[in-house]
């Protein structure tokens, strides 16, 4: 069937989600999740996994896309800008040897010239063995290009997280209470002291392969853990979603491009989209992002190591009266 048919089965390697009511967000956790707010999604498909670095790789054979990290800047959208940072670049993850100031960020991220989808972790890195991990270095265009090329989109915020709790809520995690559950590891997230003391105790020091970890009620993997994943709301904080606190909200959709921009940042004002799931770089003494209601705002402008997506086809509606 095509994915716009909308008849109750979902395309091949996605889940068909029948849309309903659930609390969004959380007020017990990070400001930004604050408050939580009773909405209502309609029907829509939502892909098992995560696009993969295999499912990617033909995307790009048969359109020739050339990523957000495959191309030079343009010195005219960063004025003032070192030259040396407008070439093909993307972030990456690279831990220190020791104790650093969690304050700053650049002592784990660096802005890596040759990093890109096919070299995740900067030139001198391959895909061979991550084929069927999830594709990073993948800028918010990259995704909505591969899911316009493969007939579907991008979900909305809300659509994730109602997708991620699996039918099920009021829990910590989207599994129950207890991170690990009897020694269980549900979740590629890491473990030890952020960000140098990597244990591996889930077995992952990187992404993990789509599927490595149980499914949730929903069957959908990874929604939690592994990569982040681009959402296609502009970012803004929940307290500013329209309607009354009292009221259910209908697929609500986030704010505005020109307010998703962060006011206290400095240098070029970049729109933020909304990203969800955490990722294997979130612990617990850092970003307890590993749970549905957790949201991050990621520039568009920025790729990075721990970034991806998976895609959603809505039912279209039912005209027949």
């Amino acid at each position: 069937m095509s994915p716009a048919d909308g008849d109750g089965h979902a395309p091949a390697d996605m889940v068909q989600l029948p849309g309903g009511s659930f609390v969004m967000g959380s007020n017990d956790h990070y400001p930004e999740e604050r408050p939580a707010r009773k909405v209502r999604v309609g029907a829509f498909a939502i892909d098992r996994y995560a696009v993969t670095n295999r499912q990617f790789a033909r995307f790009v054979e048969a359109t020739g896309h050339l990523t957000l990290a495959e191309r030079p800047v343009d010195p005219a959208d960063y004025p003032g800008a070192d030259p040396a940072l407008l070439v093909p670049a993307s972030v990456v993850f690279v831990p220190p040897a020791g104790r650093v100031d969690l304050g700053n960020l650049h002592n784990w991220w660096h802005y890596v010239p040759g990093a890109d989808w096919r070299h995740p972790r900067g030139p001198g890195s391959t895909l061979e063995g991550l084929e069927d991990h999830p594709v990073v270095q993948v800028g918010y265009e990259d995704a909505l290009a591969y899911a316009q090329w493969a007939g579907k989109d991008l979900p909305t915020e809300a659509e994730w997280e109602y997708a991620a709790w699996g039918g099920r809520e009021g829990s910590e995690f989207a599994w129950g209470d207890a991170l690990v559950p009897q020694g269980r590891y549900m979740a590629n997230t890491w473990q030890g002291e952020f960000p140098w003391e990597n244990q591996v105790l889930d077995g992952h020091a990187w992404t993990a392969p789509v599927g490595s970890f149980p499914p949730n009620g929903y069957g959908l993997y990874d929604m939690i853990g592994n990569v982040w994943e681009w959402t296609s709301d502009w970012y803004q904080t929940h307290d500013r979603l329209p309607g009354k606190a009292c009221c259910t909200l209908e697929n609500p959709r986030g704010g505005s491009r020109e307010d998703s921009v962060d006011a206290r940042a400095q240098g070029p004002r970049i729109p933020r989209r909304v990203m969800k799931g955490g990722s294997h770089v979130c612990a617990p003494n850092y970003c307890r992002r590993y749970r549905p209601a957790a949201r991050m705002a990621q520039p568009i402008d920025t790729a990075t190591c721990h970034v991806g997506f998976r895609c959603v086809v809505r039912q279209a509606p039912d005209h027949a009266q």
